[in-house]
């Protein structure tokens, strides 16, 4: 795979910085755009032009990097010490540091142990208590909503991408953002279906959306919402 290598153009009055990567796992020349700029993907035996393939998605490249740079200014500004704030379930909770026999969570605040900060650090320590309520609040999720879709799926893995939230394997994989610990109890759950449909249905059609709504009826609410609030659920800068 040749190296990346950063370019400029404008679009529409725009100015945007690109870089072209010839893959030879690319079937099809295409444009990917995320928190990190603007990429041109190139088959290693194609003769596409960059400029002419961004040329003719103009509006649309313009449209995503928008959307990115507008996520960038919402991302909070966090520090990870005593008394800040940092979302559990959708409600943002104070982060106390204290002797304890182990980490607690309560409607206030987000309490650790404090001889676990003192071994490593606030901010491991507190990503150790995210994953871990995370993998005992999504299996349990995904185990009822399975039994009750009537389907069954192989293991639940924790990812931390950082533009996804979810996917399923054709093997039955249910992997899920460790960050969704973050997001209000509802969102998850259309998180969960969402993932558990794909073991019915492979794609976004019309069966696929009609089994998500018989779980989820406002599903597109909260589809909305990760779309408009997912800058909240960052973590820390390792996630833009």
């Amino acid at each position: 795979m040749a190296k990346a290598h950063s370019r400029n153009i404008d679009l529409l009055g725009n100015p945007v910085e690109y870089e072209v990567r010839h893959s030879a796992d690319a079937s099809e020349p295409r444009i990917d755009v995320d928190i990190h700029g603007v990429t041109v993907v190139v088959p290693e035996d194609d003769n596409v032009q960059p400029t002419e393939l961004l040329k003719e998605n103009a509006a649309w490249v313009v449209d995503q990097q928008r959307k990115y740079d507008a996520y960038r200014e919402q991302v909070p500004d966090r520090t990870f010490e005593a008394g800040e704030r940092f979302p559990f379930l959708g409600e943002d909770r104070e982060l106390v540091i204290e002797p304890l026999q182990k980490h607690e969570v309560d409607e206030d605040s987000i309490r650790l142990r404090k001889s676990a900060v003192e071994q490593s650090s606030v901010k491991q320590v507190l990503e150790n208590f995210y994953r871990s309520r995370a993998r005992s609040y999504l299996t349990d999720r995904i185990d009822h909503y399975a039994e009750r879709m009537g389907v069954e799926y192989e293991k639940l893995e924790l990812r931390n991408q950082r533009t996804r939230w979810g996917s399923c394997s054709t093997g039955g994989t249910i992997s899920l953002n460790w960050r969704l610990i973050m997001a209000p109890p509802d969102v998850v759950d259309y998180l969960v279906v969402h993932e558990l449909a794909h073991l019915t249905e492979q794609h976004h059609g019309r069966e696929f959306w009609q089994l998500v709504g018989e779980h989820i009826p406002d599903y597109k609410e909260k589809a909305e919402w990760l779309e408009q609030n997912s800058a909240k659920l960052v973590f820390s800068e390792e996630d833009v």
